[in-house]
C-alpha cells in the first residue's frame, strides 16, 4: 500500500540537522511506549515487533506488501499433501553467536511457539489457536510441517514464526534474544534505551544502518519534535495534531482496528439490548476528522475492508441516543440491572489521542444512563487483565483494544479474538467455534463466505463489540533519511529498509 505525504495541518516546525546520526550510520527510533518483554515468540504485539521483528529475529516466510509471499528463512516450500507442507531452508544461515541455523533450530521454535503449556507465545495463542502441529526434521535444511486440521494457507502462517535456536528456553521469555537478523540485540536499559547493532554473521546483504537506538517519550509532540530538531530519525506514531510538516511527516492505512470488547458473560452485559444499546450511544462520526484524522474508517469488524470475507452488507450502529435510552429501560423494567458500574478499560498511548477519545465515548454512553468508569493502563497491566485467566470477581468490562491483521485473511485475528479457547475472547459461543473451525479448514470461494458469514454473525447476532474503527497512522521521518512508511510500519520497523541522503 502507497504511503500518502499529507498536506499541512499548521505552519512547519523547523527542521533541526540531523546529520550527526547519518555520518555515523546510526538512526535513533522514538517510541510511544517501552517493551514489556523482547522475547521474539511474542513479536506479534506491535510495542515488541517494531524492535525485534525482521531485525534481530527472521520469520520462516514474509509478507512483503505489493509482492506478497515471500521467501525469508525458507527459501521454498511444496504441499506434500494430508496437511503437511516441506520447507526447504537457507543454508549458511548463522544466529547472531555464530551458531549455525538448522531444521532443528525451527523445530524446536515452533515446539516453543505454539502448543507450549510451559510459555504462552502470543504469536501461537494469535495464530495457531485450535491447530496441532507436528515437524519431522528431514535433514539440516528441510523440514515437514503436518497441521491438524490442514491449513492451506500454512506458508502465510509461517510468515509469522520467528526462529530462535534450539537453546532458546522452552518455560521462560528471553531477556536478550539471539536471531538470525541483520542485527544483534546488545542492550535493554529499562527506562532509557534499546540498543542494536549489526549482526556481522547475517546471512544476507549488509544494511547502510549501522546502529540504532530506541527511547521512550509518552508524549506525541515530544516524539515529533525530536525528529525535528535531529535528537531522532523516526517517530512511527505521531497523534494528528502534531502530524504539521508536509516535508517529514506521512500517513498511511496502518490495518488497525479500535473497538471494544464487551465482556458477554458479565451482567447486565449478557443482555443482547443492553449491547445493542451501547453500540446506539456512540457517535461515531463526531470523532472523524476531529479527534481522528480524516481517512479513518468506521468499522463493522475486526479486520480492515481489504481482509478476506469482508462483508459490505454490514453497516455500522447509527448514533441514536434515544433509541438507546428506550433498549436500557426496557431491560430495566425486566429486572436487568442497568446502573451496574461498568469498567471500561484502555492502554496508555496505544494510538494518538486515545485518552481523549475513551474520555469522549464514556461522556456519551453516560449520557443515554450507563454508569462507566474509565482505568487506564500501561501495556503490560493491561495485557494481562486482557488476556485470559480473566478475573473472576471483576466487575462488567468494556476493554478497548486495537487490533492489527496487515495478514490479508481473518485466520490471523479470529481464533484467539472469538473463539471459545481464544486467549483474548469474551465469547463462548458453539456457532462461532464451528464457524471458525469451518473457515480455517477452507480454501476459495468457501472460505470466502464463512468468514463473512462469521462477520455478520458477530456484528448484527452476538453484537460482540462496540466496533469503532480502520484506523490512519502518522510517522514523522527526518530528511536525513530514505524510509517511507507503510501499512506493516506499525508492526515491524525493518531497518534494513532505512538508507542515508
Amino acid at each position: 500500500m502507497r504511503s500518502l505525504t499529507m498536506t499541512a495541518i499548521g505552519a512547519a516546525l523547523a527542521l533541526g540537522a540531523g546529520a550527526a546520526h547519518a555520518q555515523d550510520d546510526s538512526v535513533t527510533v522514538v517510541l510511544s511506549e517501552e517493551l514489556e518483554l523482547v522475547d521474539p515468540c511474542m513479536a506479534s504485539k506491535s510495542n515488541i515487533g517494531r524492535v525485534v521483528l525482521q531485525n534481530v529475529s527472521e520469520t520462516v516466510t514474509e509478507l512483503v506488501i505489493g509482492e506478497g509471499l515471500q521467501p525469508r528463512l525458507a527459501e521454498s516450500w511444496e504441499d506434500m499433501g494430508d496437511g503437511t507442507w516441506r520447507f526447504k531452508l537457507r543454508e549458511g544461515v548463522k544466529f547472531s553467536d555464530g551458531s549455525a541455523m538448522t531444521a532443528e533450530d525451527v523445530a524446536h521454535s515452533m515446539a516453543r511457539t505454539i502448543n507450549n503449556d510451559a510459555l504462552v507465545c502470543e504469536i501461537g495463542a494469535k495464530f495457531f489457536g485450535g491447530m496441532e502441529l507436528t515437524t519431522t526434521v528431514v535433514d539440516d535444511n528441510t523440514i515437514d510441517i503436518n497441521v491438524s486440521p490442514a491449513q492451506p494457507i500454512l506458508p502465510l502462517l509461517m510468515s509469522t514464526v520467528t526462529v530462535a535456536p534450539k537453546s532458546a528456553p522452552m518455560d521462560s521469555y528471553m531477556t536478550k534474544p539471539v536471531g538470525t537478523g541483520p542485527y544483534t540485540f546488545d542492550e535493554y536499559n529499562r527506562g532509557q534505551n534499546i540498543k542494536l547493532s549489526l549482526n556481522e554473521n547475517y546471512w544476507g546483504e549488509t544494511p547502510e544502518v549501522k546502529s540504532a537506538t530506541y527511547v521512550f517519550r509518552n508524549d506525541s509532540a515530544v516524539r515529533a519534535a525530536m525528529v525535528a530538531t535531529g535528537e531522532a530519525e523516526i517517530a512511527p506514531n505521531i497523534a494528528l495534531q502534531d502530524a504539521t510538516n508536509p516535508e517529514t511527516d506521512f500517513s498511511y492505512p496502518n490495518s488497525e482496528t479500535v473497538y471494544i470488547r464487551i465482556d458477554v458473560d458479565n451482567p447486565p452485559l449478557t443482555d443482547k439490548r443492553v449491547r445493542e444499546a451501547l453500540n446506539l450511544a456512540v457517535d461515531r462520526e463526531a470523532f472523524l476528522g476531529t479527534i481522528l484524522p480524516e481517512g479513518t474508517e468506521l468499522a463493522t469488524a475486526i479486520n480492515v475492508t481489504t481482509t478476506l470475507g469482508h462483508n459490505p452488507d454490514l453497516k455500522p450502529y447509527a448514533y441514536d441516543p434515544d433509541r438507546a435510552r428506550e433498549l436500557l429501560a426496557e431491560a430495566k423494567a425486566d429486572g436487568v440491572d442497568v446502573d451496574a458500574e461498568l469498567e471500561m478499560i484502555g492502554r496508555t498511548n496505544n494510538f494518538g489521542n486515545v485518552l481523549e477519545t475513551l474520555e469522549a465515548i464514556q461522556a456519551m454512553l453516560q449520557d443515554v444512563g450507563f454508569n462507566v468508569d474509565l482505568q487506564m493502563y500501561e501495556t503490560g497491566e493491561w495485557v494481562d487483565i486482557y488476556s485470559k485467566p480473566f478475573a473472576e470477581d471483576r466487575k462488567p468490562q468494556l476493554f478497548t483494544a486495537m487490533h492489527d491483521n496487515a495478514n490479508g485473511d481473518p485466520v490471523f485475528s479470529m481464533y484467539f479474538k472469538y473463539h471459545s479457547e481464544g486467549l483474548q475472547s469474551a465469547l463462548s459461543d458453539p456457532r462461532v467455534d464451528d464457524l471458525i473451525a469451518k473457515a480455517t479448514a477452507a480454501t476459495g470461494k468457501e472460505r470466502e463466505a464463512l468468514w463473512s458469514e462469521l462477520f455478520g454473525l458477530l456484528h448484527e447476532d452476538i453484537i460482540a463489540d462496540i466496533m469503532l474503527f480502520h484506523m490512519v497512522g502518522f510517522s514523522r521521518v527526518s530528511d536525513t533519511i530514505d524510509f517511507v512508511p507503510t501499512i506493516r510500519t506499525n508492526s515491524e520497523l525493518q531497518l534494513s529498509q532505512i538508507s542515508f541522503k
